[in-house]
């Protein structure tokens, strides 16, 4: 969205916009801000949100004030690099719990008690899941949840995809609101397509943790952008039209997918995501890495190999949340028919 689109949501916005005082911001967050986004929680109040200079900042200081070296963590796999770098960093022990390509990514649960340890201080998981938009049935977060009561560890859920559930029946509770120790990321670039202002949040009943949280942004960036806590607040006040704006235009570009990856089964594999604005395809012939760089170079394609996320598969993520995909597509099919032997 451009601002004047923002903007445009609320008859004297662009008044209010202009009159902003450009000072300096509270630590935990713009008052008003933090109501809006706990509203967006069943247990969450607005004194359990802090925010942050996007979801980046807020995984690196959670990392940072939970784990010492030598904790354990488990982190959902494949996985963005910072949810399991940033903790390896410190000198934990990471161990991946990897989702099954054979099963559409499926998670299983034994797998994650199989690898708990009287050391693991953390869980990591991210539902809707990037780069797969793999998204688990309602009884198995439950499921987690009591794992994470019987055994002390804190959950941290990258939940920044949340709210693009291609069905909406599928969406899941927000573990903030699920577990009384674990921890909600949300951020305005997924689900809002508002990467430019740099706002993110985490959510959390976990009093100690917060405060602890709050204490060591002090030290990152103390607060955030006046004007971007300000244009997020208007964004989640009206939050309903951006999101369905977003999902009419990934629904439209998942079609596109859907008849793309058909025409070629020779090539990849497909699995079409549940949720989010990403997904996972499997490159059947060739290297995926030196296949992602001709593509580029050739193409102007920019796709992501598998191998930057540690997956151990030969697959790559594609994003589709922007409306130049079907030009993208009719490009990508004129390099692979001069490709034939990819």
């Amino acid at each position: 969205m451009e601002l004047r689109d923002l903007l445009a949501l609320e008859p004297d916005a662009g008044e209010r916009f202009l009159s902003l005082w450009l000072g300096y911001t509270e630590s935990l967050g713009n008052p008003e801000l933090r109501q809006v986004i706990a509203a967006m929680y069943e247990r969450v109040a607005a004194d359990q949100v802090l925010v942050h200079a996007g979801a980046e900042e807020a995984i690196f200081n959670f990392m940072n004030v939970a784990l010492r070296s030598g904790d354990h963590v488990i982190v959902h796999a494949p996985y963005y690099q910072s949810l399991g770098e940033v903790a390896r960093s410190i000198g934990a022990e990471v161990s991946e719990w990897r989702g099954d390509p054979a099963q559409a990514w499926e998670l299983d649960l034994e797998v994650f008690k199989a690898a708990l340890t009287p050391r693991t201080k953390a869980a990591v998981i991210n539902f809707p899941h990037n780069p797969t938009g793999f998204l688990p049935r309602i009884e198995f977060v439950r499921a987690l949840s009591e794992l994470s009561e019987q055994h002390g560890f804190i959950i941290f859920s990258d939940e920044v995809y949340r709210g693009l559930e291609l069905d909406p029946s599928h969406r899941l509770p927000a573990f903030a609101d699920l577990n009384h120790r674990a921890v909600s990321l949300g951020v305005m670039s997924k689900t809002y397509g508002l990467a430019g202002l740099r706002i993110g949040w985490i959510a959390t009943r976990n009093e100690l943790l917060f405060n602890e949280m709050a204490a060591f942004k002090d030290y990152t960036t103390i607060c955030n952008s006046a004007p971007s806590e300000f244009l997020a607040a208007l964004a989640l006040r009206n939050a309903k039209s951006i999101v369905e704006r977003n999902l009419g235009i990934i629904r439209k570009n998942l079609d596109h997918l859907d008849a793309f990856f058909a025409h070629r089964p020779d090539l990849f594999t497909w699995n079409r995501p549940k949720a989010g604005s990403l997904a996972f395809p499997a490159l059947l012939k060739g290297d995926v890495e030196r296949f992602c760089a001709d593509l580029v170079e050739k193409a102007g394609i920019l796709l992501l190999p598998g191998t930057l996320y540690g997956s151990g598969t030969n697959c790559f993520r594609i994003g589709f949340g922007r409306k130049n995909v079907p030009h993208v597509l009719q490009r990508f099919d004129e390099y692979l028919k001069k490709v034939p032997s990819t």
